[in-house]
């Protein structure tokens, strides 16, 4: 699967004439083309797929994107080792859905939540 992935932006350079900005998605920095949001700065939130910017997003939008996706494990599909990686490397909780209600990232499980709606 491929999210779509909010990060917040860490540097902006171009590269061959095309901007190019490191992008941080919760401890895994990746490269990002900004060419769809040309207007992008530093700090500000953006929503990537496929190493794309797509649109600005604003921070309590993207802290909570990427809470659930990591309550949910999806940031572990999406990133890989990567992910758990950087979560060791800075002494955050690793986000992992297995890890019940509540999980790392203080989110409820997908079942927890289904149960809460109705």
């Amino acid at each position: 699967m491929c999210l779509a992935v909010p990060g917040r932006v860490l540097t902006i350079e171009e590269r061959d004439g095309t901007r190019m900005a490191e992008v941080d998605f919760g401890g895994v920095v990746k490269e990002v083309c900004l060419e769809y949001v040309p207007d992008l700065r530093v700090g500000e939130y953006t929503i990537v797929h496929v190493g794309f910017a797509l649109q600005r997003l604003d921070e309590e939008s993207a802290r909570q994107t990427l809470e659930l996706f990591a309550g949910l494990g999806l940031l572990e599909e999406e990133f890989g080792d990567a992910w758990l990686q950087a979560a060791e490397e800075s002494g955050q909780p690793v986000p992992h859905a297995a890890e019940g209600p509540g999980g790392a990232a203080g989110v409820p499980a997908a079942q927890d939540t289904v149960e809460e709606a109705r």
